[in-house]
């Protein structure tokens, strides 16, 4: 089982300088500081000059590294500081809707098939838009549509030809156009494009 928090103390020990390379956002500056209580009294004391530092970075490449390394900045405490506040307002926020809508649903429905309905200001919303998701699944009613769907042969070869407007919602429409095209006993071709396409490997991943 790997310990972090003993892991980084011994990495620590006896280093004059710590470049933080966290994510670029307020849970990323919240871990600095975590970092930093862990392993600050582990490092070299070097008196009057800094010796903690922040990199700013939005990729992984050979660029934005060293442009991140040209341009050290210090943690911002504030921001670590608003990641705080806002997982305590979550938990006593959640805590206390927890225990007033399970009171609540319970009281109203008594067949309820839950001891506790939890409420959380990430999972309720997120709970919203699934709800929302899956009453449109259930509302919806399929339309029947109908397509023309045409093969020419060519010697030996068959071609499957697409059909531009892709499909009709009109039955009678599609009909029409059926009708023609079994009149028609020989296609002609208008124009012939050729196209040349090119996939390159995938690159790695190079975002945070």
């Amino acid at each position: 089982k790997l310990h972090m928090e003993k892991f980084l103390q011994q990495e620590a020990r006896g280093v004059d300088y710590l470049v933080l390379w966290l994510d670029c956002d307020k849970e990323g500056e919240n871990i600095c500081f975590e970092v930093i209580d862990s392993v600050k009294h582990c490092m070299k004391p070097v008196s009057g000059s800094q010796t903690i530092f922040r990199a700013k970075f939005s990729a992984i490449t050979d660029k934005d590294i060293r442009q991140a390394m040209d341009t050290l900045g210090s943690p911002n405490h504030n921001e670590a500081r608003s990641v705080d506040a806002r997982q305590e307002l979550d938990l006593r926020i959640g805590c206390a809707f927890t225990r007033f809508q399970t009171r609540y649903f319970q009281g109203k429905y008594g067949d309820l098939d839950s001891s506790i309905v939890s409420y959380g200001p990430c999972q309720t919303p997120t709970l919203g838009f699934c709800v929302e998701r899956h009453d449109l699944i259930q509302s919806f009613k399929p339309e029947s549509y109908w397509v023309v769907a045409v093969k020419v042969s060519v010697g030996s070869q068959t071609v499957s030809l697409e059909w531009d407007r892709v499909r009709l919602f009109d039955r009678e429409a599609t009909q029409m156009f059926v009708s023609r095209v079994k009149e028609s006993k020989m296609a002609k071709v208008l124009d012939v494009q050729q196209k040349e396409k090119t996939k390159a490997r995938p690159i790695a991943l190079n975002t945070v």
